[in-house]
């Protein structure tokens, strides 16, 4: 009897919750439809001027050294400091921001790409009845919807699926899922809603389909992250803020107070990378907005203080297009080891992650074989087993390191919140640690306004919501047709420009190359498969890229997507680069090194090319290698035990194939493993083991000779019939 009492007791409970989940989301979206769509209140207008174009960056080295002394300096050029600096230089105050890399080279350029609240911090915050989660929670959805307003061209909202496998976990994610929507009211994206288990094969035809009961949408935003990080340096810039990238912090500057007789930072010891020259940069204030290396900077204040931040390191990986639908993401909530693991279409590619392990604060972090394989083996449990999840289909992989706060109760990263954490040391230096992507304009507004009342400087309200970045202003939807109708590019280049720089986009097709074709007029690309062109080359020159991996990795985003698209488009990236900067052959030399290094490190080139290695095992049946070995001597006709180019060059004209050498070394080399200008047999049957296993995809050699191949068994021998009395 008392056992009935509990159950009918909990049945109502939680019919009573469902129902008045339901009662308000009904309400919300009557409000929705009433008020003005994800609308967000803008602050005061900018009385500053705007620059029409940005400054060189020697004139930004120009205004560090020759300025007396600035309001506010900012260290770091990531999402937070790039925000700190555009709110302090909008509310008046004289604004410095120096980067010891690339703006946006850190963390801010690796992220999942999404512009979120975080479910799983609700259901934290719901869980454990905490408010500081539930705030965070409600700052973030705010957040969200002002950049998704202020940058919409880089931004959008994304209909992200959460399949359900057991029946009694739809009621209690669809809770969640509406209160994800309450909590962010008016500014809701669109209403979540649930799928049956039909139309969410429909819609995600890649998903496991045994044991499907149904899946929950709901929408968070979506955005190029390296790309967000620059408009906000760039717009920074052209309101008249001194921002420099490849600018390193020496050391801090400090004098005596004469009222306290306690020393002071006033500034920073600066040096310009590329060049080693330093220089004295002072400011009535500075801040530390360096990510991991908050750490660093504060013992540059204090040898002796405490660490707040624990880094943790997070990995994600870009597969082909076809393992997601093009405009629908997929969440797991619960993986084999408690994670959460994002599955989502990105830039026309497939971006799956994200991993969570504790790490060393490293300028160079690098994805570890063990986390990409991780990432692979939840993704299988979540496909359909006609889609073979293949490592070789990796064609990206990267590290970002999160700056997380540091709870001293706690054992693991996982539990650690990502608010953010503003902090005065007792010399004057501001530090802003912790947050996240989504919340950097609010983090930056609570530093600006501690700065401001820690050093008494006189300075307006934030200025910052609502405030257009880079490139939005004149940008709509349909921008791109007019780049394909008065310029003659091809549509799918003029859409990647118009989403990239917005009306921005205009200034980069006035200075794209004739490509002598019909069509497309103008708009020579780097390389065939991806919508980036020359131009954009010459254009991320005049945006502060120094580097060939600056423009390989953050002014376009090839690293990202595919390492060997980007090693291949290397040699050309550097040509017009040193054009533009005037580089020695020696410089090209060493850019092109240090670009190859970068994939083969940090962008998962390393990993990729472990797959198959002079060591690989052959795995093949017999059966099997007979067939390849057959498939190797129809080019190995001398039977020398290896192939060469001219051996390739041979076969592929007796078929009407032209391939011109430069490509066929590289495609041979690719397989060559101990690199001696020549594929053995041995290396061959390593190929083909290894594609069996799915270590590798997408071998040019492999798919060549079974072309090949194919072509030379459909050819016939006719004989001649002289029964007929012919001639």
């Amino acid at each position: 009897m008392a056992f009935r009492k509990v159950v009918k007791g909990t049945v109502l409970i939680g019919g009573g919750a469902i129902a008045t989940v339901f009662g308000l989301s009904q309400f919300s979206q009557y409000r929705n439809k009433h008020d003005n769509f994800m609308y967000v209140q803008a602050a005061e207008p900018v009385n500053i001027p705007m620059k029409n174009h940005f400054p060189t960056r020697e004139d930004q080295f120009l205004a560090l050294q020759n300025t007396s002394e600035f309001d506010v300096l900012v260290i770091g050029g990531g999402a937070t400091g790039c925000g700190c600096a555009l709110d302090a230089v909008t509310r008046g105050l004289k604004t410095a921001l120096v980067e010891r890399d690339d703006f946006s080279s850190g963390t801010s350029s690796r992220s999942t790409k999404l512009i979120h609240g975080g479910v799983r911090y609700l259901q934290k915050a719901i869980m454990r009845l905490d408010f500081e989660q539930y705030r965070m929670v409600k700052e973030a959805l705010h957040e969200r919807a002002n950049l998704l307003e202020i940058a919409p061209h880089l931004s959008g909202p994304l209909p992200i699926m959460l399949p359900v496998y057991k029946w009694w976990q739809l009621p209690y994610y669809w809770v969640g899922i509406k209160l994800y929507d309450l909590v962010a009211g008016s500014q809701c994206l669109k209403s979540s809603y649930v799928l049956s288990k039909s139309r969410a094969l429909e819609l995600f035809p890649m998903l496991q389909k045994d044991r499907l009961v149904g899946a929950i949408v709901y929408y968070d935003g979506q955005h190029n992250d390296a790309r967000m990080n620059l408009a906000i340096a760039l717009t920074a810039a052209r309101y008249g803020a001194a921002t420099a990238n490849y600018t390193e912090v020496v050391h801090l500057l400090k004098k005596t107070d004469p009222k306290s007789g306690k020393e002071r930072v006033c500034g920073a010891r600066c040096r310009d990378v590329l060049t080693g020259q330093e220089f004295d940069v002072k400011a009535k204030c500075v801040i530390n907005a360096t990510g991991p290396f908050t750490d660093s900077v504060r013992k540059m204040d204090d040898q002796e203080v405490s660490n707040i931040c624990q880094p943790s390191a997070g990995v994600h990986i870009v597969m082909p297009g076809y393992y997601s639908p093009d405009n629908m993401g997929l969440l797991d909530p619960a993986t084999s080891d408690g994670r959460v693991i994002f599955f989502l279409p990105w830039e026309k590619m497939t971006i799956a992650g994200t991993t969570d392990t504790p790490t060393e604060v490293t300028p160079h972090p690098i994805p570890t074989e063990e986390d990409i394989n991780f990432i692979l083996t939840e993704v299988r449990n979540y496909l359909s087993c006609d889609v073979e999840v293949r490592r070789g289909d990796v064609l990206a992989a990267w590290s970002g390191i999160r700056p997380l706060v540091t709870d001293p109760s706690s054992k693991d990263t996982q539990s650690i919140s990502r608010n953010h954490v503003v902090a005065v040391s007792d010399s004057g230096l501001v530090t802003i640690a912790g947050g996240k992507w989504t919340t950097y304009r609010s983090m930056a507004q609570d530093t600006i306004d501690a700065a401001i009342q820690a050093h008494n400087l006189k300075a307006g309200p934030c200025k910052t919501v609502g405030l257009l970045l880079q490139g939005a202003k004149d940008w709509s939807p349909t921008l791109y047709i007019r780049l394909v109708q008065d310029y003659g590019l091809e549509s799918e280049v003029a859409q990647h420009l118009a989403s990239t720089y917005g009306d921005k986009a205009f200034e980069v097709a006035k200075i794209a190359q004739v490509t002598g074709k019909r069509w497309p007029i103008v708009g020579k690309r780097l390389v065939s498969e991806f919508p980036y062109i020359e131009a954009e080359i010459m254009y991320g020159v005049k945006e502060y890229a120094c580097t060939a991996v600056d423009m390989i990795s953050r002014r376009t985003r090839l690293a990202f997507l595919n390492v060997q698209a980007a090693d291949e488009a290397l040699p050309r990236i550097i040509d017009i680069m040193g054009k533009e900067l005037h580089w020695s052959e020696q410089k090209k030399k060493e850019e092109l090194e240090s670009a190859k290094k970068f994939l083969y490190y940090e962008m998962g080139y390393k990993a990729k090319s472990e797959q198959l290695t002079d060591s690989s095992e052959i795995t093949l049946i017999p059966s099997d290698i007979d067939r390849y070995k057959k498939r190797f001597h129809m080019f190995d006709k001398e039977k020398k035990g290896f192939i060469t180019i001219l051996d390739v060059q041979s076969v592929l004209e007796s078929i009407s194939i032209q391939i011109d050498e430069n490509t066929l070394h590289e495609i041979l080399n690719e397989v060559d493993l101990n690199k001696n200008g020549q594929v053995e047999l041995n290396e061959f049957l390593q190929l083909m083991s290894a594609i069996q296993k799915g270590y590798v995809s997408g071998s040019r050699l492999a798919v060549l000779m079974k072309t090949a191949e194919e072509n030379l068994r459909e050819r016939v021998v006719i004989p001649v019939d002289r029964s007929g009395g012919g001639l």
